[in-house]
């Protein structure tokens, strides 16, 4: 279960989250510790070396720890209960990740080892300043800088030998033009590292990095989620790209978005009740290719499939009920439903997406079309020509059963309209 960095936001929806802290007392006696399992997941939302934290608690309860990174594990002496470290966390985090400006986490730690002082960085809104040093655990950090500023010693090195070339006039050939190139970073000296760059380019910079690590932090939260909420970003995914007419081509996205987020069979459900209305038939050709991309070879998402469709004759009754058999044969003819499936749909009547009753309506429309399927099933060692001719057959039921049931349509009209479709689907 996760929790919010900073626990004094009560928003459910705040997008930075850290796993709560799973801690697992050892041993008896004198050697009883408290290892801390889930340590390097809880820094790693944090940006935080997992010792920082560790290191915290053990000068907040005056106790020695233990860092073995090997093995992932991460030690405080003595028996201390998990909501005890998780409240001490909150102390960590507000003197070491938050924001002093705005709170946000997104910040990192600068060490100038010459200076003996922590910088801090807010890539949200721009802040950088100081740490106050006078805490214990900063003597740790000054000892061992973050692995993003381990590069600062080697800076200071670098600057040093620069300024000793410079004054041994060695500015000839190949080190020379180094030299000249790099000049200015000697004129910045120690503070190089807090100037802000104001250019467009780098507040472009700046903001696809914000970007990129809030995507980090919120990828492991989605899926801790629960699976109705990860179905609902999905959904809310879908519908904007619907919304911003972009769907046509954002079939791979959703998909992307569907595995991301671990619906990938669910991903017909939600497709059906965006995508189709009661003109479905023509929906179906258009939107083949996105629904392709979850059915095909998937039983399980067929199976939600055929619950979207029972959900959309629902909403369109008038329309639909009588067109189930056709639109059935659709699903099947664009290999978006595969005959075991419909076969094994077609023998229980389940009331999962609609009322019982409707449920035997549907069944019942779906008739002809399941006696087909089956008889096209004991006949499939026929010519390809008699399965073409029990095609035509078959739709001859559906017009006759549909004009039964409800419309005016007559039964060359039905015979054309399914050569159109069959002619459509090949191309």
């Amino acid at each position: 279960m996760s929790v919010n960095v900073n626990r004094s936001v009560s928003d459910q929806f705040y997008r930075y989250k850290m796993p709560r802290i799973i801690a697992k007392v050892e041993g008896k006696g004198n050697g009883i510790k408290t290892v801390i399992v889930n340590m390097v997941d809880v820094a790693k939302a944090l940006n935080r070396p997992p010792t920082y934290p560790t290191k915290f608690f053990g000068c907040e309860l005056g106790a020695q720890t233990q860092f073995d990174a090997k093995n992932d594990r991460y030690i405080v002496n003595g028996s201390h209960e998990a909501n005890k470290l998780q409240d001490m966390l909150d102390g960590f985090i507000r003197k070491f990740v938050l924001c002093p400006e705005c709170d946000n986490p997104e910040t990192d730690l600068h060490i100038n080892p010459k200076k003996q002082t922590i910088g801090n960085s807010c890539k949200a809104c721009g802040y950088r300043g100081m740490l106050d040093t006078r805490h214990k655990l900063c003597t740790f950090i000054l000892k061992n800088p973050p692995e993003n500023d381990s590069g600062s010693v080697k800076k200071e090195k670098e600057k040093k030998n620069r300024k000793k070339d410079k004054e041994n006039g060695s500015s000839g050939g190949e080190a020379g033009n180094h030299n000249d190139i790099d000049a200015p970073d000697a004129v910045d000296g120690d503070d190089e590292d807090w100037a802000e760059e104001t250019t467009e380019e780098a507040q472009r910079r700046r903001m696809e990095e914000i970007s990129e690590h809030a995507k980090g932090l919120t990828l492991t939260d989605d899926l801790e989620k629960s699976l109705e909420e990860r179905v609902n970003i999905f959904y809310n995914f879908v519908k904007e790209k619907k919304d911003s007419g972009a769907i046509d081509s954002a079939d791979k996205e959703i998909l992307a978005e569907a595995e991301r987020l671990d619906v990938k069979a669910m991903g017909p459900l939600i497709l059906s009740e965006l995508l189709f209305d009661e003109n479905i038939r023509e929906q179906i050709k258009k939107y083949k290719r996105h629904f392709l991309r979850f059915c095909h070879n998937n039983k399980k998402a067929q199976k939600y499939l055929l619950g979207g469709f029972e959900c959309l004759v629902k909403l369109h009754q008038t329309q639909l009920l009588p067109r189930v058999p056709i639109i059935l044969k659709d699903l099947y003819d664009a290999d978006l439903l595969e005959e075991d499936v419909i076969l094994a749909w077609a023998e229980k009547v389940s009331k999962k997406y609609v009322s019982k009753e409707l449920a035997k309506e549907i069944h019942a429309k779906a008739e002809p079309f399941v006696k087909w399927l089956k008889e096209a099933e004991e006949e499939s060692e026929g010519s390809e020509e008699e399965e073409d001719d029990d095609d035509d057959n078959v739709e001859v039921v559906y017009s006759s059963s549909a004009r039964e049931l409800k419309m005016e349509t007559t039964k060359p009209e039905k015979l054309d309209h399914e050569e159109e479709d069959i002619d459509i689907d090949a191309i």
